[in-house]
Formats: C-alpha cells, sequence, structure tokens
C-alpha cells in the first residue's frame, strides 16, 4: 500500500510539473514572436546571444543545489527527519543567495569584457539588465528544491507559471514602449533581458507565500525553527544513528552533490554557448556585425519549439532524483529498472515525434510565427535536437538520482566539445545549418553515453524493436498525416486565393499537428509501444483513455 502511495505521489507530482511546464514554455515561446517580429532578426541574434549566457550564470549561481536540496530532504523526510530537511534549506539559500548576488555584481560590471569575447558590443546593456535576475532565481530555485524533496509539486508549478508570466509581461511592455520611441536595436534587447529580472522577484515572492504557509502547517514559527535547528544539532551526540545521517548534511555535503550536477546542467547551456562564441564570429568573416547578428537570430527561430519539449524533459527530470533516491535508499532495484524503462521510453517517444513533425512542418510554422522561410532549412536540422535533448535531459536525472552525478557532467562536456569542432568545421561551409547540424550531433552523442551507462549498470534493459524498429513505423505514419493534412489544406487555400499568408499557415501547421497527435497516439497503442497499465497510471484521464482504447480493442 506504502509503495502504490508513493506511485500516486510521483504520477501526481509528474502530472503537475508537465502541465506547468507546457503551459510556462508556451508562453516563453510567445514572447519571442513578438520580439522578433517588432525588433527584427538583429534584436532576436543580440537577445539569444545573451540568454544562454545568463543561463549559464544561474546555474552557476545555484550550485547544483536545488537537485541536492530534493535529495537530502527525500531522505531526510523518509526518515522522518523534518527538522535536517529545513536546516538544509536555510544552510541551502544562504549559499545560492551569496553566490547569485556575487555573480550578479561581476556581470554587471564585467558585461564590456565579455562582449569583447563575444565578438559584438551590442550585448553589453542586454547583459547588464540579465544581472538582475541573479539577484531573485538562485534563491527561487532552492525554495522549490525543498518542496520538491517533499514530493509536493504544485509550488513549484505555480511559481513557474507566474514567473514566466510576468517575465513575458515585462518583456512585451518594454518592447512595445522602446520600439515606439525608436530606441535602438542595443536598448530593446536589453529591455527584453529586464524581464527576467521580473519574473525571477515575482517567482521568488510565490515561493516565499508557500515556505510562509507550509512553515504555519507544521506548527513552527521564526523562533521555534531556530530551536529545532539547534536541537538536532545538540542531539547528534545523542543518537549515533542520527548523527551517522544528520551530522553529514554540512555545507561540504551538499556541495560535493550539488556542484558535479551543477557541472552537469551546464552542459545544455554550455551547447547554446559554444554558438555563441563561435556562430557570430565565424558568421562575421563574411559578414558585417550587425548581418551576423541577424543571421544568428535566424538560426535561433527553431529553438523556442524545440524548447517546449526540453523544457517538459527538464521540469519532469526534478520528479525522478528524489524518487529514485527514495527507492535506492529503500533498495527497491526492480522499482528502479521500471522507472528508468519506462520514463526513458516515454521521452524518446516524445522527443522523436516533436523532431519529426517540426520537420515536416517547418516552412508554414516558420511564415507563420515569424513572416518569411528566412532559415527554414535550418529549422527543418534543429528540430531533431528534441530527440536527443529530451533523452539526455531525462537520463541525466536518472543516473543523479542514482548517484551517478559526476558522468553526466562528463557526457556532456564531451558533447560540448563535439559541438565546438563540428561548428568550426561546418560553420564556414554550411553557415548557420552547419551549427543546427552539429547540435543534433552533440545532443544525441550525450544521450547515448547516458543511456549505456544505465544499461551497464544494470538499471535499463534495451530492447531494439521498442527503441528503434517499431518507433520508426510510428514515426512514418505521423510523418505522412501531417504532411498530408499540411500539404491538403495549403492546395485548399491556395484554391480559395488565401495561401501564403500567415492566418493560413497557422491553420496550415495546426492541422498538420493534430493529424500527427492523433496518428502517435494511435499507433504508440496499436504497436503495443503503450500498454493498457502504463496508460491507467497517467494521472487525470488516463484511465478515461484507457477504457475508451479497450473498447475500441486496441488493447490485447
Amino acid at each position: 500500500m506504502k509503495s502504490t502511495t508513493q506511485a500516486s505521489r510521483l504520477l501526481q507530482g509528474a502530472f503537475i510539473l508537465s502541465a506547468a511546464a507546457i503551459i510556462s514554455k508556451l508562453i516563453g515561446t510567445l514572447q519571442k514572436i513578438p520580439l522578433q517580429n517588432l525588433g527584427g532578426d538583429a534584436v532576436f541574434g543580440i537577445y539569444n546571444t545573451v540568454y544562454p549566457l545568463y543561463t549559464m550564470l544561474i546555474t552557476i549561481a545555484m550550485l547544483g543545489l536545488p537537485s541536492a536540496i530534493s535529495k537530502f530532504v527525500a531522505e531526510a523526510s523518509a526518515g522522518r527527519r523534518e527538522d535536517e530537511g529545513r536546516r538544509i534549506l536555510l544552510l541551502s539559500t544562504l549559499i545560492t543567495g551569496l553566490c547569485g548576488l556575487g555573480l550578479g555584481l561581476l556581470t554587471y560590471a564585467g558585461a564590456p569584457l565579455i562582449a569583447v569575447w563575444v565578438g559584438s558590443s551590442h550585448v553589453i546593456p542586454a547583459l547588464r539588465s540579465a544581472a538582475w535576475g541573479l539577484v531573485f532565481v538562485p534563491v527561487m530555485a532552492a525554495l522549490r528544491g525543498y518542496f520538491q524533496g517533499l514530493h509536493n509539486m504544485t509550488p513549484t508549478a505555480v511559481s513557474q507559471i507566474v514567473e514566466q508570466s510576468v517575465r513575458v509581461a515585462v518583456m512585451i511592455v518594454l518592447l512595445l514602449y522602446l520600439t515606439s520611441h525608436g530606441a535602438g536595436v542595443e536598448s530593446i534587447a536589453a529591455g527584453a533581458l529586464l524581464g527576467s529580472a521580473g519574473g525571477g522577484a515575482a517567482g521568488l515572492l510565490v515561493m516565499l507565500l508557500y515556505w510562509r504557509r507550509h512553515r504555519r502547517n507544521t506548527g513552527l514559527s521564526a523562533v521555534a525553527e531556530v530551536a529545532a535547528t539547534a536541537e538536532v544539532t545538540r542531539s547528534q551526540g545523542a543518537a549515533k544513528s542520527l548523527q551517522g545521517q544528520a551530522s553529514g548534511i554540512k555545507a561540504s555535503s551538499l556541495l560535493a552533490y550539488g556542484v558535479p550536477v551543477m557541472l552537469g546542467a551546464l552542459a545544455l547551456p554550455l551547447i547554446g554557448l559554444v554558438d555563441v562564441f563561435t556562430v557570430p564570429r565565424l558568421l562575421s568573416e563574411g559578414l558585417s556585425e550587425s548581418a551576423a547578428m541577424a543571421q544568428f537570430g535566424i538560426y535561433n527561430r527553431g529553438l523556442p519549439l524545440v524548447q517546449i519539449v526540453t523544457m517538459l524533459a527538464t521540469s519532469l527530470s526534478v520528479v525522478f532524483i528524489p524518487a529514485l533516491a527514495e527507492a535506492k535508499y529503500n533498495g527497491d532495484l526492480k522499482l528502479i529498472e521500471t522507472r528508468c524503462s519506462l520514463s526513458l521510453r516515454w521521452f524518446w517517444l516524445l522527443g522523436l515525434a516533436a523532431a519529426v513533425g517540426l520537420a515536416v512542418l517547418a516552412e508554414p510554422i516558420n511564415i507563420a510565427l515569424y513572416g518569411d522561410t528566412a532559415g527554414s532549412s535550418t529549422m527543418i536540422w534543429l528540430a531533431f535536437t528534441a530527440a536527443g535533448g529530451t533523452v539526455s535531459i531525462i537520463s541525466a536525472a536518472l543516473l543523479q538520482g542514482l548517484g551517478h552525478v559526476r558522468a553526466p557532467a562528463l557526457h556532456l562536456l564531451a558533447a560540448a566539445g563535439l559541438k565546438a569542432a563540428l561548428n568550426l568545421l561546418l560553420v564556414p561551409q554550411q553557415g548557420i545549418t552547419g551549427a543546427a547540424i552539429a547540435s543534433v550531433a552533440a545532443h544525441l552523442l550525450a544521450a547515448a553515453l547516458n543511456v549505456l551507462l544505465l544499461h551497464r549498470q544494470g538499471y535499463l534493459r534495451l530492447r531494439f524493436a521498442d527503441a528503434l524498429a517499431k518507433p520508426a513505423v510510428l514515426l512514418a505514419g505521423l510523418a505522412a498525416a501531417a504532411a498530408a493534412v499540411s500539404y491538403g489544406a495549403d492546395a485548399l487555400f491556395a484554391a480559395a486565393g488565401l495561401a501564403g499568408g500567415r492566418t493560413a499557415s497557422l491553420a496550415q501547421s495546426l492541422l498538420g499537428v493534430t493529424a500527427g497527435c492523433a496518428v502517435f497516439a494511435v499507433g504508440a497503442i496499436a504497436l503495443r509501444l503503450l500498454s493498457e497499465s502504463e496508460l491507467r497510471q497517467l494521472p487525470g484521464i488516463g484511465p478515461s483513455l484507457a477504457k475508451g482504447f479497450s473498447k475500441l480493442r486496441l488493447f490485447r
């Protein structure tokens, strides 16, 4: 009964985080459309040059402590040591807060030097705007880690949506104001980045309100909390078993777990940073600085759509770290293998489906969102980073939850090295399309290395039919359905004299996506890639879908 309850809580948490990830990322995607439409590709290029730098700095400021908090709080909760969990949070919040403040000051003062490294002076104002977000986001992330360790995903989900909504609102208000007053591309991009600070402040406020409610519900005043922490420390000498567990959770213990996680997390923004420090420079060998930045903006058109998928994987990955840590703590190896196999299979299919769908519909999507077809061939290649990216993120979280925190970091660093080498080779020859090809190779390498390690450690069984053969059949059907419906809609719009416009392209894209999703859902079950029992485990609509598919005799 206990394991069933824990599984239910895991699935409920996964559902909450996935829903929040979809909503917040959709909001984030919408922000980039007016940014490019109103500011142009040059502003879009500056924004996408600075944002990976900002992401890297945020990751460094957090020091991997949200994952460490989640893991150690989950273990403390399993051992009914709630006071120890609160002490972990207080210590981690202090560390991340000071680190974020220090990095923010260094970024603001060092913006001109960073601009020299990037090779464009246009990024200085945007870097200084982004620096303000470092004050708020690391502390917010620490609080999220605490509640995730308690398997309470609601605070994280709500703060994600609030953070993203406020970030977009601030960005759009400043975007409209600056463009209407004839501001330059540097100022417009800086206004867009200032939204990150506004969103971070709002998200932190939400987490503080949840923490206040949690403290009241657990009967702790601020004074009582300090007293409880002191009591834990004094009791270490009284109980040897408690001493072995509680005394080890110090700053050094948190950092020993968190820093390797941070290095692993750095690899995803690091792959983007490789582009930041190589692509504009390589493009500027034949273009002006402004033209190179505009080309870099075109290159990044496909990233928001890919990031919807990878953001979903990132949000769900935090569920697996405490869940697997708890399973390993309890010695439940069968549960570990089940969760590893199921999660990787789901996200491999999700990433492949997203990649194929975006590749087939790249041109109408490009017109619908950005007004022209510039960079559509690059978008096709970039779409396939969704497949490797989702598996890389989830497999890294699985390894971290099982205690292999250094391996994902090394694998992702190797992937970044491959990305840099391929950029130097391909960008001078193929421009931004060469950079997209390099990204696909880098993400697939990281995913393959993680999966092979899980397999070697005995946590995962690899089956060719489930991994490649059956998905190939499913994806062929998805691509055919999406293409047929999309091209059919285009022909109808052309006959009506409506083809070529943004509205028609949007309708064409949505119809293609709908057809692809329908074929994917039915095909996954018909090919036995998703069983009835697995479908019933999905919270909310899962049981209803399983019942409906059973009536259609798709399950046998």
